[in-house]
């Protein structure tokens, strides 16, 4: 069992932060696996992100497809345990990259309120 979204946003998040790791890069690669990252599908699709929107989109996107591998497994299952921890923590993670893309557009407004601020003390 490996964790594929953590792994996959991993990637995509080096793609945004512009992060060139190489070794990194490759222990991702090959916690997710060959078949998972040659499928198209949301896995994929996150460890080529390069925006914040793209990241939330496509992690959410894998996150589905995570509740419904849950939803298939058969009562008493050994991985139904493992499962449904990599749930809870890939809830949590969902909510903190939505907070951080939330405090980096904050940023972005931020800095040109404080752009203003800085003419209207000195103007031209």
């Amino acid at each position: 069992m490996a964790c594929h979204e953590i792994a996959a946003l991993r990637l995509g998040m080096m793609n945004v932060l512009g992060i060139k790791d190489e070794s990194v890069i490759q222990h991702e690669k090959n916690e997710i696996g060959p078949e998972a990252l040659s499928s198209p599908g949301p896995i994929q699709s996150l460890t080529n992100a390069n925006n914040f929107e793209d990241l939330i989109r496509f992690f959410e996107a894998s996150l589905v497809e995570l509740e419904q591998t849950i939803s298939k497994l058969a009562s008493g299952d050994p991985k139904t345990g493992y499962y449904t921890s990599l749930l809870i923590l890939t809830k949590k993670v969902e909510l903190d990259l939505k907070n951080s893309a939330k405090s980096f557009q904050t940023l972005y407004l931020d800095l040109e309120e404080m752009h203003d601020f800085v003419h209207e003390i000195y103007p031209s």
